[in-house]
């Protein structure tokens, strides 16, 4: 079973994605409101969804390129702000709040690799540098 990290300060925000997430059969391993606690659970999940401002500040960047490049996880940025995401990234892509279910389970899908990148939709943008070349 895919596990998955949620990076998000907003605890409705968090739990809608939790939700979307168990009910597709995905294992949330927990749910980060800060760099700390984000960074302490990294090392227990396959992708997270990241949001970009968190509650200690933009730190979502970071963490995003922290988790990638200590423990391999496949990040998707969701966030009301992409045009804060710099690139390079080590995302593999973003999703715009207010977001879908489909989105959401088409980045999970292509984040635990049960997707090939080419079939995400137009709610999931995919960026060019992403973690193992997606």
């Amino acid at each position: 079973m895919p596990t998955a990290l949620i990076v998000e300060d907003e605890i409705f925000v968090a739990l809608d994605l939790e939700r979307i997430l168990t009910d597709a059969g995905y294992q949330v391993t927990a749910i980060a409101a800060d760099r700390q606690t984000a960074l302490e659970a990294g090392a227990r999940c396959e992708f997270a969804f990241v949001d970009i401002n968190l509650r200690d500040g933009p730190t979502g960047p970071d963490i995003a390129a922290t988790l990638a490049r200590e423990h391999g996880v496949k990040v998707v940025f969701v966030t009301a702000n992409p045009a804060q995401i710099a690139l390079p990234t080590e995302a593999l892509g973003y999703i715009r709040k207010p977001f879908s279910e489909r989105a959401i389970l088409a980045a999970a899908a292509v984040a635990a690799g049960e997707q090939h990148p080419e079939a995400a939709n137009d709610d999931l943008i995919l960026l060019d540098r992403g973690v193992n070349g997606a």
